[in-house]
């Protein structure tokens, strides 16, 4: 039912983007076994970015910005082409929802918000 609930909402807010596009044709090409390793490649993406949390590291830091370089790699690998512009809004809309703050909070406390810096750290690095 949440899944449906979250889908739909996708469609409403982005249904005529290009982006959308790219990833509903993709996802009808997915089998269980690739969606489960899409998803896993996002968690190692941020776990990158939390390592460099609990290492004290600023969001800044170049182990931070691998992180978050690998975080716009995988969905641009498994979902749409994520430029520097789409993720920075993502990592906006990660601070700006409570489902996504919640979701990067029940990793490790502070994690939201590390997560929205390293990305926009990387983006400035890499406009």
């Amino acid at each position: 039912m949440t899944q449906d609930i979250h889908a739909a909402e996708a469609k409403a807010r982005w249904g005529e983007t290009a982006a959308y596009k790219d990833s509903q044709q993709r996802l009808a090409g997915y089998s269980k076994e690739d969606i489960a390793k899409a998803q896993l490649a996002m968690q190692e993406a941020t776990n990158l970015v939390l390592n460099a949390l609990k290492a004290g590291l600023p969001a800044d830091s170049a182990e931070a910005m691998a992180g978050a370089e690998a975080h716009r790699k995988s969905i641009t690998d498994w979902w749409y082409e994520c430029n520097y512009e789409i993720h920075t809004g993502l990592a906006t809309m990660y601070l700006a929802d409570p489902r996504f703050t919640a979701h990067y909070e029940s990793q490790h406390a502070g994690l939201a918000k590390y997560i929205h810096d390293a990305i926009m750290a990387n983006a400035v690095k890499n406009a």
